[in-house]
C-alpha cells in the first residue's frame, strides 16, 4: 500500500481504500472519465459530462459550524446558515462511509496567485471529470511544489451520497455543503455539481482574506499595456466575463479575485463561462478555448459530438470550464498592480440608470453593499416582468463576514489608491424591457473605453435627477442622446415615474445596514426621491 493511500486511510478513516488516484494528469482523466462515467468527447476536443439532477449550486443547502472562534466572524443569517460540531460530523460520516473502498481521485491545487496570500487545498473525489474540473479551476503546482505539499484544507466530495437524515437535522434538503473552519474542512453530499467545489473555496478565501486586511472580491480584472489594472463586478448576465475579455487587454482571471498590499491577483487558474446561446462571432475567445482540456457542462450535442449552444433542454446553465491558458491574452502570473479604475456593471431592466455614470467615494460603499441587477421574463420561471435583484458586494452567496467588512476593506483601498469607480448599465435604455432596448455592444464597449482610456476625464458632467449620479454629456463613441437616460424616453413622466420606482428599490434594500452601531450610513449617496 502506498504512503499516500496509508496517509488517506487514515486521514479519511476509511476501514478500506481501493486505488488512490494521486494528481493524475489531465488525458489520463479524460480516459477514466470516457471509459468509467460515460462522458463523451465534443468535436471541438472538449470532454462533455452531465451533472444529474442539480445543474447549479444549491445555495439552500450550504452550512458552517457554529463555533469559536469562527462564529464571532461568521455573518449568520439565510447564506450561512449554523450547524452544530454533532450534526457536521455526521454529515462527514455519511460522505467517508460513501468514499469507503472506492478507488479516490486527490488533487492538490494552490488557490490565490499570490503566494503570499494563497491557500493550498486538497480535494478528494471519486470522480474523474471533477479531478479534471479542479486542475481546470484552480492553480496547478509545479513537480517540486507538489512534492512538499501540504493542504491548508481539504474538502471531501462525496457527490454520490444523500442525507436521509436531514428532516431530523432540521436541515433544507437531502443535499449539504457544509464547512469546519477550526478543522480547514468540507465535506459535500448529494449534488454532483462542480460549481460547489469552486464556490465553496472561494467562500473560505472570502471567510480568510478579510480577516488578515486583504480583499476577497467577486469580479473579472484584466491589465493594460500601461500595466493599468481594472476590476469589473457584476452578477451573472451583465457582461462581467465578455467585458473583461478583450484582445488590447491582458485577462488577469475572470470571476474570482484578492487584493492585497502588492496589488491584484487571481484565486483561479482557469475560466467558468456560461456557454447558452454562445457563438463564435460575438465571443470568439471563449469559443476558441473550448478544445481539449476543457468540460462542458450539460450541453446537448450530436452523435458527432457537435454542440447546440442553443439548445437549453437540459438547463439554462449549460457551461464550461477551460484552463486559464486557453486565452490568448492573458497576463503572466495572474497577478498586476492596484486597480486604477473600478467597474460595477448592472444590467438594468427598468432603463433608468444611464450607460456610464462617475462614482464618489461615498456612491462606490452605497453601490457596492447595493449590488443592483434586475432579472428579465425567462431568466428564471415565474418572472413575467423585471425583477430588481440586490446581491451585496456584487457576491451575497459567497460572503461567510458581514457585507459592511468587505465594502470597509474596499473603501480604505479605494482612498489608498486613489481609484476611479463607475457604474456602466448594461441593460436596457428608451424604456423598461419590453418597451425599450438592450444597450448597444458598441455604446457599452465605447464607455468602457473611455474609463480605461482616460478620454471620460475630458468630458463635461451633468447629474441625474433622483440617483445624483454624475453624467457625461459627451464621450467618443457613444451616440450622445443615451448618455442620459431620460433623453432616450418618449414619455418623460413614464421615466420619472419608473426611476422613482427603481429609487424606492434602492432605499428600501439599503435600510438593512442602517443599524443603531454601522458606520455604513451611506443613504445620502444613494438615489434621492
Amino acid at each position: 500500500m502506498s504512503d499516500i493511500t496509508n496517509l488517506l486511510k487514515r486521514s479519511l478513516g476509511l476501514e478500506n481504500v481501493g486505488e488512490v488516484y494521486l494528481n493524475l494528469d489531465i488525458d489520463t482523466l479524460i480516459n477514466h472519465a470516457v471509459e468509467n462515467e460515460g462522458a463523451k468527447i465534443s468535436s471541438q476536443g472538449a470532454l462533455m459530462i452531465d451533472t444529474g439532477i442539480f445543474t447549479g449550486r444549491s445555495p439552500k443547502d450550504k452550512y458552517f459550524v457554529d463555533q469559536s472562534p469562527s462564529n464571532n466572524y461568521i455573518s449568520w443569517g439565510d447564506i450561512n446558515q449554523p450547524i452544530t460540531k454533532d450534526i457536521y460530523k455526521d454529515l462527514l460520516k455519511q460522505g467517508k462511509e460513501q468514499l469507503n473502498g472506492k478507488d479516490l481521485y486527490v488533487t492538490d491545487v494552490f488557490c490565490g496567485a499570490s503566494r503570499d496570500s494563497r491557500k493550498s487545498v486538497r480535494i478528494i473525489t471519486e470522480v474523474a471529470w471533477q479531478s479534471h474540473f479542479v486542475q481546470n479551476m484552480f492553480i496547478r503546482p509545479t513537480k517540486e511544489e507538489l512534492e512538499n505539499f501540504k493542504p491548508d484544507f481539504t474538502m471531501y466530495n462525496a457527490c454520490k451520497t444523500t442525507n436521509s437524515d436531514w428532516k431530523e437535522q432540521d436541515l433544507h434538503s437531502e443535499v449539504y455543503v457544509a464547512f469546519d473552519v477550526e478543522a480547514n474542512e468540507a465535506v459535500v453530499g448529494g449534488t454532483w455539481y462542480a460549481g460547489e467545489i469552486k464556490k465553496g473555496i472561494f467562500s473560505m478565501m472570502n471567510y480568510w482574506l478579510p480577516l488578515t486586511g486583504k480583499m476577497a472580491m467577486h469580479c473579472s480584472a484584466n491589465v493594460g499595456k500601461d500595466g493599468d489594472t481594472a476590476l469589473f463586478f457584476g452578477l451573472s448576465g451583465t457582461g462581467k466575463t465578455t467585458l473583461s475579455t478583450d484582445p488590447h487587454r491582458a485577462l488577469i482571471g475572470d470571476d474570482e479575485h484578492g487584493w492585497d498590499d502588492d496589488g491584484v491577483f487571481n484565486f483561479e487558474g482557469g475560466c467558468y463561462a456560461k456557454v447558452v446561446n454562445l457563438d463564435a462571432k460575438s465571443e470568439p475567445e471563449i469559443f476558441a478555448a473550448i478544445k481539449k482540456g476543457a468540460i462542458l457542462e450539460n450541453v446537448v450535442a450530436d452523435e458527432n459530438g457537435n454542440v447546440d449552444y442553443t439548445n437549453s433542454s437540459k438547463t439554462e446553465n449549460t457551461r464550461v470550464s477551460y484552463p486559464i491558458n486557453h486565452i490568448e491574452n492573458i497576463q503572466p502570473n495572474s497577478i498586476a498592480g492596484h486597480p486604477t479604475n473600478i467597474i460595477f456593471l448592472s444590467a438594468d431592466a427598468f432603463g433608468v440608470l444611464p450607460p456610464v455614470s462617475k462614482l464618489t467615494s461615498q456612491q462606490a460603499m452605497y453601490y457596492f453593499l447595493s449590488g443592483y441587477t434586475a432579472k428579465v421574463a425567462g431568466t428564471e420561471r415565474g418572472i413575467k416582468e423585471p425583477t430588481a435583484t440586490f446581491s451585496a458586494c456584487f457576491g451575497e452567496a459567497f460572503l461567510p463576514l458581514h457585507p459592511t467588512d468587505y465594502a470597509k476593506l474596499l473603501g480604505e483601498k479605494i482612498n489608498k489608491h486613489n481609484v476611479n469607480v463607475y457604474l456602466v448599465n448594461t441593460g436596457w435604455t428608451g424604456g423598461a424591457y419590453g418597451t425599450g432596448t438592450r444597450m448597444s455592444i458598441k455604446n457599452t464597449r465605447a464607455c468602457i473605453n473611455g474609463i480605461l482610456d482616460g478620454n471620460i476625464n475630458n468630458s463635461e458632467f451633468e447629474m441625474l435627477d433622483t440617483f445624483n449620479l454624475a453624467i457625461p454629456k459627451t464621450l467618443t463613441g457613444v451616440d450622445t442622446e443615451v448618455l442620459n437616460p431620460k433623453n432616450t424616453w418618449e414619455d418623460k413622466k413614464a421615466y420619472d415615474n419608473a426611476s422613482n420606482k427603481l429609487a424606492s428599490m434602492y432605499i428600501e434594500n439599503f435600510k438593512k445596514y442602517l443599524t443603531e452601531d454601522s458606520d455604513f450610513d451611506f443613504t445620502a449617496a444613494g438615489p434621492q426621491i
